[in-house]
């Protein structure tokens, strides 16, 4: 495949690729400083938009593509589907082994794919049922049903725990022997060995191609560690501009025995934790083990908070508190929030919404409000787009978006499910330092949840840990400090 004088702009990002060559044998790993650039070239490669000028040559006759816009997407269809309402019970979305049959994965090839993905005992498990990292497989099966002769990854192993991750880079060596693969991802350690060559976007265009020994020579990664280090001191230096009253009784939470238990199978039991001031919490554990559902009892999301002893910031769950007494004092990123996130209100709203919690702006923000999130805009490097609608931006400035949403009101809980999800490695290596500059100086206290571990912060020493029961009947918790 060959490219030549590409151009494309889309809602917010431009692309330009003067030439690139894609070779027979060859597998590319693609790393972009800006996540729009690579969130534009993940759409005019897989051929969901078309460029403005230029030409493809001889490109592959079926593409297949994984990406976290592509999920987005289904989700929405699948939110279209949903018949909640018509039924007496709650619609979780279409089966696993569904949407894979939709694709057009044929039934003799079901059994296979399902076995290839990790999915076999997930098969008849509703799409909104699946957690983060299970999701990421549905969609890789999706994608090898079509049988595609090129498949494009955008961020593969984002949401996967360490044994899926392994898998995954085990499956892609064996694919690597029968398709061109091209992964964009923002982790230098994801480029697996079969990767023969790299291509490097800068905000706008395809600036180096090189072959891997040349890479791992490049001085970009290092540059790039220099300037987010300094950008994340003045993030740290925004949120201690106007500190909050630490007015909130301690312990922060407490949780007397709670367990979770569905139709099918339970979840966990017998958890016993209490988050004290000046306390910093990792979460930990394989996909599906109930980290989410662990977080959802804090937030008053999930509904057997109310049948379990739980305390949230004083007030008691089923007390008569509302979920907004609680969630006004918290902070929350998470890719559920991310998908829920559907409205199509600017990015400066986005902001605002953190000072009331709200999926969009309902009420109008004070000045001084408006101010403050015009700031963080400037140091997020979004001041032009403070009025672009916040559906139209890529993925990874949504997060960011997100991420700046919930520190802007510094909320007494800052709870970062797999934070970094969709940003590319400047914005990775931003966000990171912040968040351990926050817990050091005790900004506000973090409860974390991430499946990597050179992402673990160096302030966090109390930890969270599902571990599975050897008799498969859900998990235990392991509550320690270091």
């Amino acid at each position: 495949m060959k490219i030549s004088q590409l151009r494309h702009t889309g809602m917010s990002a431009s692309l330009r690729i003067d030439e690139w060559n894609i070779m027979p044998g060859q597998h590319w790993g693609v790393f972009a400083t800006h996540s729009h650039t690579s969130a534009l070239l993940v759409s005019v490669l897989s051929q969901s938009q078309t460029p403005e000028q230029g030409t493809i040559c001889e490109p592959p006759e079926r593409i297949g593509c994984v990406s976290l816009q592509e999920q987005q997407k289904l989700l929405d269809i699948e939110l279209a589907r949903d018949e909640t309402d018509f039924l007496d019970q709650i619609d979780y979305g279409t089966s696993v082994e569904g949407l894979i049959l939709e694709a057009g994965c044929r039934a003799d090839e079901l059994e296979g794919l399902l076995e290839q993905t990790d999915l076999t005992e997930l098969r008849l498990r509703g799409f909104r049922q699946l957690s983060t990292g299970e999701t990421r497989r549905l969609m890789l099966a999706r994608a090898l049903a079509t049988h595609p002769h090129m498949l494009i990854l955008d961020e593969p192993y984002t949401g996967l725990d360490t044994h899926h991750r392994h898998q995954l880079s085990a499956l892609l060596a064996e694919l690597s022997l029968h398709m061109t693969l091209m992964i964009v991802t923002s982790r230098e350690d994801e480029l697996s060995d079969f990767i023969s060559h790299i291509a490097v976007f800068d905000e706008q265009a395809l600036s180096q191609t090189m072959t891997r020994a040349q890479w791992f020579e490049n001085p970009l990664l290092e540059q790039m560690k220099a300037l987010s280090a300094d950008r994340s001191e003045a993030l740290v230096a925004l949120m201690n501009a106007a500190p909050s009253d630490d007015r909130y009784p301690n312990p922060r939470v407490i949780m007397r025995d709670v367990a979770v238990e569905y139709v099918d199978a339970p979840i966990f039991s017998g958890v016993n934790w209490e988050i004290n001031a000046g306390q910093h919490w990792q979460v930990r554990g394989p996909n599906g083990c109930g980290k989410s559902t662990l977080l959802g009892l804090i937030l008053g999301d999930h509904p057997q908070c109310y049948s379990n002893d739980i305390t949230v910031l004083g007030m008691k769950r089923g007390r008569g508190e509302t979920i907004w007494d609680v969630k006004k004092h918290i902070g929350l990123v998470s890719s559920a929030l991310h998908l829920q996130y559907r409205v199509d209100c600017s990015a400066l709203d986005v902001l605002c919404s953190g000072f009331y919690d709200s999926i969009g702006l309902y009420q109008k923000p004070s000045a001084k409000e408006v101010q403050l999130a015009q700031q963080w805009l400037a140091l997020l490097e979004m001041s032009e787009m403070a009025k672009a609608s916040f559906r139209s931006l890529d993925y990874g400035r949504q997060r960011l978006l997100l991420i700046g949403r919930a520190l802007i009101k510094q909320p007494a809980l800052l709870v970062l499910d797999e934070p970094y999800q969709g940003l590319d490695y400047l914005s990775r290596k931003l966000v990171f330092h912040a968040l351990n500059r926050i817990a050091m100086l005790q900004i506000t206290q973090l409860i974390y949840v991430t499946h990597y571990e050179e992402d673990a912060l160096p302030a966090i020493h109390h930890f969270v840990d599902f571990i599975a029961n050897e008799d498969s009947s859900g998990y235990h918790v392991d509550i320690y400090q270091a």
